[in-house]
């Protein structure tokens, strides 16, 4: 019995001294950042306007606002959804 209880504690002690080593000085830290952006029921008509223009076909899904008034638009175009950024008078800033 003294032979099974030394073994594993032997065992144990081997194990604790295998993940101290292989610890590694690396980390990873990820952080979210949080856009400025509140969700908006319509947007204005030149804004429209532009997606029209720059998407024909183009559907509005969700349409958010930051306090420069620049437009984060979720759209859907053809059956294929993407984030348009535009600001008030509905000129491209970003795809």
């Amino acid at each position: 019995m003294k032979k099974l209880i030394f073994s594993a504690a032997i065992l144990l002690g081997g194990l604790s001294i295998q993940a101290a080593a292989i610890s590694s000085g690396n980390t990873v830290v990820k952080s979210i950042i949080q856009d400025e952006y509140k969700e908006v029921d319509a947007v204005p008509a030149a804004v429209k306007t532009g997606l029209d223009n720059a998407y024909p076909g183009v559907k509005l899904d969700k349409a958010f606002v930051n306090d420069k008034k620049e437009y984060k638009i979720e759209i859907t175009v053809r059956g294929e959804k993407s984030t348009v950024y535009t600001d008030d008078k509905g000129n491209i800033l970003k795809k």
